[in-house]
């Protein structure tokens, strides 16, 4: 019967010890596990300001077209054109400029530049 009653008490005693073991492993699993998740929580919010940051790049680079032709990955830059880059008569006093350059006044009525285009036009 004292076999018994210390066995009893043994294992009693083995129970509670063992309760105290198990719910320390446990608390130190959970505390491996928070450790766990914050750091991959870190790691996420890591990544994410690399990618906010990746993105916030690109976003400034594509805002400059000046920057796409060094990168050669970008389209091929091209100048807009002006409002009226597509008016029919744009040119059309371009060369009266040159010509006033070269008239001189000649006080001869029949070698001035206005007899000499004068007879051009319409005698020949």
């Amino acid at each position: 019967a004292v076999v018994s009653t210390q066995s009893v008490l043994y294992g009693r005693a083995d129970d509670s010890s063992s309760d105290e073991d198990d719910t320390s492993e446990l608390l130190a699993e959970l505390a491996r596990i928070k450790r766990e998740r914050a750091n991959d929580r870190q790691k996420q919010e890591a990544e994410k300001a690399t990618e906010a940051e990746k993105i916030r790049k690109e976003t400034i680079l594509s805002g400059n077209p000046l920057l796409k032709l060094g990168n050669g990955s970008g389209g091929e830059f091209a100048v807009k054109r002006r409002w009226d880059d597509d008016v029919v008569f744009k040119n059309c006093a371009k060369g009266l400029d040159e010509d006033a350059k070269n008239e001189r006044f000649i006080n001869d009525t029949l070698r001035s530049e206005f007899h000499k285009k004068f007879m051009n036009k319409y005698i020949q």
